[in-house]
């Protein structure tokens, strides 16, 4: 539940021992001791989830493969085992609302509406990706769903977000932002004045710290005094929730939670959820400061297999499944294809996106 706002009383810490499931000291395989959802579930709703995960996990691992081959230049950061966080927030959200988020932003981008096709041509640095090939993996951005960029300047893009649910304030339009951002970016000083802002002139927003344990290489305890992300939450007098991203079903029961409570009383919250990245900070980054133990137990607990065993439970069978995954292959790959087809930006776009603002599309 949503933590209201705590008085003049100190807040007791929540252990990090407290919030590890005990699978990850034990880890099981994901088809054994899967719990179905609590409650009445659609299942075509959580068959849509699970389609949405899928998809940006093979959309990664293809960015990998054509990182890899020389198809994408740059930087690159990918979103794989952290899927259930930006696919169940996002769930949780009106077509019309608005996301902001970090670079990190290829797996935001899809489930926020942006078509796989788009996202990897613009990867490959193609003109017919979302921003012309000119912005790259860390600059996703489409207007026309609500995804107003992936920002390359840790804990800058915050106040912007902050900006965002002004203006829907300021407009009366009814709109919510999420704004995601990794826990590193909590010590950045546009963190705290976003927080400070939103929480006095009371904006509609949701900040989520997408807690990996690792910015960059560098593990949490050695960055933090405290390993409660959610506590900074008091000092500004705004809601709070903290748990683990284990079930796509409960981030988008959590975060719409903190989602109603924007819309209905222009009332901002920080929610810390605790997820975990498979592959390094980025391409570039060996990921030697973790033991694949580590990962190999956190692969365990992976939110994509469990949500695909619940599916199971509630009646989907192995052929339904097949056939959908079929289908989520048949879609990267075309995207793929797409991209490596697509012509490069020309000298004619230069003028126009430097002096003019974005080329009109």
């Amino acid at each position: 539940m949503l933590r209201p706002p705590m008085g003049s009383k100190k807040a007791s810490a929540t252990k990090l021992t407290d919030l590890v499931p005990p699978a990850a000291a034990a880890p099981n395989a994901p088809v054994e001791g899967t719990p179905l959802p609590s409650g009445d579930v659609d299942v075509e709703h959580l068959t849509h989830l699970y389609r949405q995960m899928h998809t940006i996990r093979r959309v990664e691992e293809e960015c990998a493969r054509a990182y890899a081959q020389g198809k994408i230049g740059g930087f690159l950061h990918l979103y794989i085992g952290q899927e259930s966080v930006g696919v169940g927030a996002l769930a949780a959200l009106r077509p019309d609302d608005y996301a902001v988020t970090t670079y990190r932003d290829h797996g935001i981008a899809m489930a926020k509406g942006m078509p796989p096709r788009e996202v990897m041509a613009e990867l490959f640095g193609k003109v017919t990706g979302c921003s012309k090939g000119l912005g790259g993996s860390m600059h996703l951005f489409d207007a026309k769903h609500g995804m107003l960029g992936g920002y390359g300047i840790v804990g800058g893009h915050i106040p912007l977000a902050v900006g965002t649910a002004f203006a829907s304030k300021y407009r009366d339009d009814g709109r919510v932002t999420l704004c995601f951002f990794g826990e590193g970016a909590v010590s950045i000083g546009g963190f705290h004045e976003g927080m400070s802002l939103a929480a006095l002139w009371k904006l509609p927003v949701v900040f989520i710290c997408e807690n990996n344990q690792y910015a960059m290489g560098t593990p949490l305890e050695r960055t933090m005094s405290i390993d409660d992300v959610s506590q900074k939450a008091l000092a500004y007098g705004m809601a709070r929730d903290r748990f683990f991203a284990r079930d796509v079903l409960e981030v988008e029961q959590r975060v719409r939670e903190a989602v109603d409570r924007a819309r209905k009383t222009s009332e901002p919250t920080l929610v810390e959820i605790r997820t975990y990245r498979f592959r390094g900070h980025s391409m570039s980054d060996p990921g030697k400061y973790r033991t694949p133990e580590e990962i190999e137990a956190q692969k365990k607990l992976d939110p994509l297999m469990r949500a695909r065993e619940q599916l199971k439970l509630l009646g989907k069978s192995d052929e339904e499944l097949a056939k959908l995954d079929a289908d989520i292959e048949e879609e990267v790959m075309d995207a793929v294809r797409y991209a490596d087809e697509s012509p490069e930006p020309g000298p004619e776009i230069l003028e126009p996106t430097t002096y003019a603002g974005p080329f009109a599309r």
